[in-house]
């Protein structure tokens, strides 16, 4: 198979897993909406980042140097499962022996009790990385969206139907719970990969000198991601937060993952090519044109439709979380270009040159938490807005002096997208005042509208980014 076989398949696949996923869990969010209180959507999101953090640790940068690694034995799998699992459990019995503390720094008693079985999931999850892993290096992303699918599902109506019982808060946890469990089971069933009872000591030292750089950068990823949740629960109220999470789950459908996608494909199959620069230049600029066409298109519609969107799938209720997405998807609308540029200092081998960039970015947050304290949560979105183009500097241009690729030719390359999908955008959210309709008609007319005028512009002005992707696809198509 071709590498831009591969690399379409992978796609194709990578997509269909996270469109599965982040639809099951968006269609049992909006029914679970329903029937529980902001409150208690903000009561999980407040540990959040204690289970985020857990993930990196456990996984320590392991994943992606393995993946990097051309030939990887038995024992190099053996030996970096062992550490997930016993990282996993260190880090449960911490989260035990804090829970209390935990619950005392937000004001939340309930905490106490619901963070001990929300910890379960990193002890679980270890279990699975390599399974996992060993999916992502062959590019078999065909067997993830299996066991995602499946999974997220049982996991969904198990959550639902606890929720109609009356279980209150408790059917988000279960819910998380289960689909972490649910997934590493199947994963042991059908990837079919056991274990030696081996831990070799060189393996280790070869493949953390290249993963230790990433962990830092994991854990510096994952508590700026999490650290604006840990703000709002704590100088806000939960209610607040269940608004926010509520927005974020909104701009994550389309945000999180294309961007997951593009990381998961893009760093296997340009690592393939990484000693032919003209190539993996020639490759990523594809993936980047192509990639924020569709960023920029579902991001500011998405950000065009807010308000009959949210009245329509989980009610008037919640309307205060359709003004935090507006503004959260201006904010979301360049994840996946991080992502790219990211993923090219890794391919590179320049993990320590990606610590540094996170470390600088991070500190960014600062100010924005500051703000956000001081004046309120929009204001501290704002902020966030900003805060990712100073990162999209930092990180386009360093990458790009590795392939001569700069920011200047990426945003040429990316700009008549923008225009394009802004045109659309303001056209759609026009339409919404024109057709002042029950929240449902205007949000059909609103989508009917951009997606027509999307198709139309796009070959009306032949743009290339457009052209490629249609070329693929109907290739794909007649074979």
């Amino acid at each position: 198979m071709s590498l831009k076989q591969k690399t379409v398949n992978g796609l194709a696949w990578s997509f269909l897993d996270n469109f599965v996923v982040q639809g099951v869990s968006f269609v049992t969010g909006i029914i679970l909406a329903r029937l529980l209180s902001p409150h208690e959507f903000g009561l999980v999101g407040m540990v959040a980042i204690f289970m985020a953090l857990g993930q990196s640790f456990a996984d320590s940068g392991f994943t992606q140097a393995l993946i990097r690694k051309k030939e990887c034995t038995q024992a190099d799998y053996s030996t970096v499962f062992f550490f997930n699992v016993l990282v996993g459990v260190t880090w449960y019995l911490l989260l035990l022996v804090s829970a209390g503390s935990i619950a005392d720094f937000f004001s939340q008693p309930e905490l106490a009790s619901l963070v001990p079985v929300l910890g379960l999931g990193v002890v679980v999850n270890s279990f699975s990385i390599i399974q996992t892993t060993q999916l992502t290096k062959r590019i078999d992303f065909k067997l993830q969206t299996r066991v995602s699918a499946v999974s997220s599902i049982l996991a969904g109506i198990v959550a639902v139907v606890l929720a109609f019982q009356g279980f209150g808060v408790w059917s988000l946890v279960i819910l998380a719970l289960a689909k972490n469990t649910l997934t590493t089971l199947f994963l042991w069933f059908w990837n079919e990969w056991t274990p030696s009872l081996v831990f070799d000591l060189a393996s280790f030292k070869e493949l953390f000198g290249f993963g230790s750089k990433l962990l830092f950068v994991g854990l510096i990823d994952t508590t700026y991601r999490n650290i604006y949740l840990m703000v709002i629960g704590k100088f806000f109220s939960a209610a607040d937060l269940g608004f926010y999470t509520r927005a974020d789950q909104f701009k994550q459908l389309p945000s999180q993952n294309l961007t997951t996608v593009v990381q998961r494909v893009s760093y296997p199959v340009l690592s393939s090519i990484q000693e032919d620069l003209i190539s993996l230049k020639a490759a990523y600029k594809k993936l980047i044109k192509s990639t924020m066409l569709i960023s920029f298109v579902l991001m500011i519609g998405l950000a065009a439709v807010a308000e009959p969107l949210v009245v329509t799938l989980i009610g008037e209720q919640w309307l205060v979380s359709a003004e935090y997405l507006q503004l959260l998807c201006f904010g979301g609308m360049l994840y996946p270009l991080h992502a790219l540029n990211l993923n090219m200092l890794n391919v590179q081998g320049r993990s320590d040159l990606f610590l540094r960039l996170e470390i600088i970015k991070k500190t960014l947050a600062v100010p924005v938490i500051i703000v956000g304290i001081n004046f309120g949560i929009k204001v501290m979105i704002m902020a966030m807005i900003v805060n990712s183009l100073i990162a999209y500097y930092l990180n386009s241009y360093w990458s790009g002096r590795f392939i001569g690729y700069s920011m200047l030719e990426q945003i040429k390359d990316i700009f008549p997208s923008f225009l394009l999908a802004s045109a659309v955008g303001f056209a759609v959210w026009f339409t919404g005042f024109l057709f002042e309709t029950a929240p449902l008609v205007t949000l059909v007319i609103q989508i009917l509208t951009g997606a027509v005028l999307t198709i139309s512009l796009s070959e009306l002005i032949r743009l290339d980014s457009y052209l490629y992707m249609k070329q693929t696809i109907l290739e794909k198509i007649r074979r």
